[in-house]
Formats: C-alpha cells, sequence, structure tokens
C-alpha cells in the first residue's frame, strides 16, 4: 500500500477542523475544473472554425496545384505531363485558364476573376453542392454559360429569371501591343449567360466567375493548349506529400507544385497561431487558479500539524511527510482536470449535436462548429498537471523547510 496516497485520499476526503480549508480546497478544485472546461471548449470551437474555413477553401483549392514559375502561362504538353497523368494516386487532371475580365450586364459593370476550366473541375470539387441558385452549365447548345459568385452577381444584378434571353458582356485586352486609332481593337468582347449562383466565402464569392476553358481561352486571346495553371485531384488515400515530390521531381525547375497547404499557406498558420496564443492566455488563467493550491496545503498542513508530529516521532522521515501533501496537491489537480475535460466534453458533444449556439442568419452555417481532438486533451492534460505540481510543491517545501528549522531548534 503506498501510505503517503492513502494518506493524502483520507486527508482531502475528511471534513477537517476548520471549515475555511473544505471551502478554499473546493475553490481550488473548482478553478482547475473550469480552467481545464474552458481550455477545452475553446481549443475545440478553433478546431471547429479551423475545420470549416479548411474546407471552404477546399472546395476551391485542388489537392495540388501546378503554375509557370515564370510568366504567366505554360502548355501542359510532352512526355512530362503524360507522365503525371498516369502517376499512381492522381484521380483528376483539371487545366485552367484565369485572368481579370471586365463585366458588364444592362447598366452595371463590374471587375472579375474568370476562372476557365475543364470537364474535371466539377467532380474534382463536388462544385455542384456549392451552387445556390441555378445549375453547374459552362456549355450548352453552342452557348457559353457562367456561374457567378454571389458578391460578383450582386454588383451586377445578374438574375436568372431571364438568364437565356439577356447575357453578360465580358472584355479583356488582347495580348501584344496595338496601333490603331479604334481603342476598340485592341479589346476581346464576348457573351455569356448566368447559368448559376455559388457561395463559398468572400474572397471567392466576390471575385470568381467559373467558366469553360475554351472560352477563356478565346477571350483572354489564347489559341493553344496554354494554360495558367494545373489542378491536381487525388485519390482518397492517396499520399498528396509523396505524388507532390514525385511532380517536382518529374517537371524539374521551372514549375511550382503547390499542396493545399503551400496554396493557403498564411492562412493556415494564423490558424494554428491563434490557437497557439489563445492555448497560452488560457494557461495564464489556469496558473491564476491554481493558487488556491497554495492556500489550501498551506491552510491544511497547519491544520495537520499534530498529525505530522505524531508520524515524526513515531519514525517517519520527512519525506514522507513531503510526500502526502504533494499528493494531496496531485489529487486536487488530477480531480478539477479529469472533471473540467468531462464537462468541457459534454458542452460540446451538446454543441455538435444539438447546435444550442447559433452563428446568426446569412451564414453558411447555422450554428457555431465544434470539433474535438485527442491532442487537445493530452496538452490540456499535461500542462494542468504540471502546474498543480509546481503549484503543490513550493508550500510543502516551505514547510518541510520550517520543520527542519523547528525539529532543529529542539534538539
Amino acid at each position: 500500500m503506498n501510505l503517503p496516497l492513502f494518506i493524502a485520499r483520507r486527508y482531502l476526503i475528511s471534513k477537517k477542523s476548520h471549515n475555511a480549508i473544505n471551502i478554499i480546497s473546493g475553490v481550488a478544485l473548482g478553478g482547475i475544473a473550469i480552467g481545464t472546461m474552458a481550455l477545452i471548449v475553446v481549443l475545440s470551437s478553433f478546431n471547429g472554425l479551423s475545420g470549416l474555413i479548411k474546407s471552404l477553401y477546399n472546395s476551391f483549392d485542388a489537392d495540388i496545384t501546378i503554375s509557370a514559375q515564370r510568366g504567366k502561362t505554360f502548355q501542359p504538353i510532352g512526355a512530362q505531363f503524360d507522365s503525371i497523368r498516369h502517376l499512381k494516386g492522381i484521380r483528376y487532371f483539371n487545366e485552367v485558364m484565369q485572368d481579370k475580365a471586365m463585366l458588364i450586364y444592362n447598366d452595371r459593370q463590374s471587375g472579375a476573376i474568370l476562372k476557365g476550366v475543364g470537364d474535371d473541375f466539377e467532380p474534382m470539387m463536388h462544385f455542384d453542392t456549392m451552387v445556390h441558385d441555378g445549375s453547374f452549365i459552362l456549355e450548352r447548345n453552342g452557348q457559353d454559360y457562367g456561374i457567378f459568385g454571389m458578391g460578383v452577381a450582386h454588383r451586377i444584378g445578374v438574375g436568372l429569371s431571364n438568364a437565356d434571353y439577356y447575357s453578360v458582356t465580358c472584355y479583356a485586352p488582347k495580348r501584344g501591343l496595338f496601333a490603331t486609332p479604334n481603342p476598340a481593337d485592341a479589346i476581346t468582347e464576348k457573351h455569356l449567360f448566368p447559368a448559376g449562383t455559388f457561395s463559398i466565402n468572400d474572397d471567392f464569392d466576390s471575385h470568381y466567375v467559373i467558366v469553360s476553358l475554351n472560352f477563356a481561352r478565346s477571350l483572354f486571346d489564347y489559341h493553344d493548349s496554354s494554360v495558367t495553371s494545373v489542378e491536381i485531384g487525388l485519390s482518397k488515400n492517396a499520399d498528396a506529400g509523396a505524388i507532390k515530390s514525385q511532380i517536382r521531381k518529374i517537371l524539374g525547375g521551372g514549375y511550382s507544385v503547390k499542396d493545399r497547404y503551400e496554396q493557403n499557406e498564411l492562412i493556415f498558420k494564423t490558424l494554428k497561431s491563434e490557437k497557439l496564443w489563445t492555448f497560452i492566455i488560457l494557461v495564464f488563467i489556469l496558473i491564476i487558479a491554481t493558487f488556491n493550491i497554495v492556500g489550501s496545503l498551506s491552510m491544511l498542513m497547519l491544520d495537520k500539524e499534530k498529525d505530522v508530529d505524531t508520524l515524526l516521532k513515531m519514525g517517519a522521515e520527512l519525506s514522507l511527510v513531503r510526500k502526502i501533501f504533494l499528493y494531496e496537491g496531485a489529487l486536487i489537480t488530477v480531480i478539477g482536470a479529469c472533471t473540467g475535460i468531462l464537462l468541457g466534453t459534454v458542452i460540446c458533444l451538446v454543441q455538435i449535436y444539438f447546435k444550442i449556439v447559433p452563428i446568426g442568419q446569412g451564414f453558411i452555417i447555422d450554428s457555431y462548429p465544434v470539433k474535438l481532438e485527442a491532442a487537445d486533451y493530452l496538452y490540456v492534460l499535461a500542462a494542468t498537471i504540471i502546474i498543480g505540481i509546481v503549484s503543490s510543491w513550493y508550500p510543502v517545501r516551505a514547510f518541510a523547510a520550517q520543520r527542519l528549522m523547528k525539529d532543529g531548534k529542539q534538539a
């Protein structure tokens, strides 16, 4: 039997001679529980928001994107790209022609980014699920159609009720230098019928229009197989890092090959740093809460001083006494941490399944997203136990030093 732990457990659950000690011990345990619960809830909320943001970008960004390091366009032809197409794990190979254009609809105009995509785009991105009004159609019966971001559609007043009768006029400058008395000769003009609108987030909704690859090449004056990028979609269990390395090895220099993280590196780094600093701030709050352990142990040691004298006279060493009160602080910490983790988990599960906290109208989801991750539990539990043990060590050390001085004087 572990005697120090047994005595510490008895001290924790037994009634003290002074009721204030029970209250302070309860406050210490409750403070740790609340701090731990807050850590679990806040970190899980950050996980949910991060997952939501990643899913939004994943709806528009491919698993791997190839672009030219120099210049705007390149031609994805030849043995190198044939080898990439046949790499194991690659399921989709979507060619993209993307550039800025001026859109005019009735009397309203606005700049936008036209993204011309191939046939693999819709199944690769499941983009039809992002289309709110209309349907995903880019070409039909010789007519060109576009899927407009909600922000772009709002600025130029595009409506689907009369989409088959009124087209959006798209203007883009022709490539090269033109010395002509008529400026219109240097501009390419094409017409596009709205087929639907999509909503992902403000970055995409306010800037992008999805069109067919042929329409984009024609508008931007490319009459060959030029693209601004190639988007690659991977199979479900494919290793993105390994395939990215293979593509880089095949292409050599001159091309930029990026995975989803690298395409949005700043956003993902910002999310990680925000979560880290939030964790640090809440840990500082938890440290303040654990100061109650110092008071609780100090008063308990004064209350049990007669018990300590009895143990020492029976032959117990001072190290055993130190262990008793260290275990006492550890028990308060562990029980408080486990209680807080349990409460935090229950709160998160209630939000996940019952969505009791709404996020407000006009957003793409109806409640705050929450996601539980095992790593958060390990970090929170480790931080709480370390803080609790350090908080327990200080009063126990002071008490042991005081006992040594007292025993020395008595001797």
